[in-house]
């Protein structure tokens, strides 16, 4: 073999050498590479879940400031209590306030609805003892969330002789208990508790009934103003 053929071949195994170790250069950036598009996605999904995270727990804090209010205003009214101020329209015009009855026994019914069933017999059972709870030193006021205009209408038709109050807003509802939590047909909403208070002639409550039964209910608390 010639010297030239000895220096070709000489370099031949030297230049498969080289490329060999190339080879892992190229594989280990390529992994580098693929290493970094995997990091980078994964760095992003964290955020992610990072500011998920703290979404749901400031969704949490948000609710529970919520029903913070909401909690409070659950305050049950209890007998003994001085009675909640109020101030609201009524039927026929002007306003009703606590104030108006100072000195006085004052009965207040809280009804669902105006001109339903149960809410009709309760009114005209008031109506019907209007002189008895005047003898008896004892005012009679209904209240209900109905408009002005759906109260007039529920006096006229049913000739009630006694105050309707409008609270439109639950305000006074709410102040007295008569306001909370319903079910019908399996299913849970927020509504007027048929309640009725029995306020003294001191301005605090005397008795109330909760979750009325329409039936006979007008003389007890005919028989509870007259014996205050």
């Amino acid at each position: 073999m010639s010297k030239k053929s000895q220096k070709k071949s000489s370099k031949t195994p030297s230049g498969t050498t080289a490329a060999k170790k190339k080879a892992p250069k190229t594989r280990a950036t390529t992994q580098t590479k693929s290493a970094k598009t995997q990091r980078t996605p994964a760095s992003k999904s964290t955020g992610s879940i990072a500011k998920a995270g703290s979404h749901g727990a400031a969704s949490k804090q948000l609710n529970s400031s919520k029903s913070a209010p909401a909690s409070a205003a659950k305050q049950i009214l209890i007998e003994g209590q001085k009675a909640p101020a109020f101030r609201l329209p009524r039927d026929g015009g002007g306003a009703v306030t606590l104030s108006d009855y100072a000195g006085r026994k004052l009965v207040l019914f809280f009804y669902p609805r105006a001109d339903t069933p149960g809410c009709t017999r309760e009114a005209i059972d008031f109506t019907r003892l209007a002189d008895a709870f005047t003898a008896a030193e004892t005012a009679v006021i209904g209240i209900s969330a109905d408009s002005l205009k759906a109260q007039e209408k529920f006096r006229d038709k049913h000739s009630l002789g006694i105050p309707l109050i409008s609270d439109e807003k639950h305000e006074m509802l709410e102040a007295y208990g008569a306001w909370g939590e319903k079910s019908m047909y399996g299913k849970s909403f927020l509504g007027i508790l048929r309640t009725t208070v029995l306020i003294g002639s001191d301005g605090k409550v005397a008795r109330i009934w909760r979750n009325v039964r329409v039936d006979g209910h007008a003389d007890q608390v005919l028989e509870a103003a007259t014996s205050l």
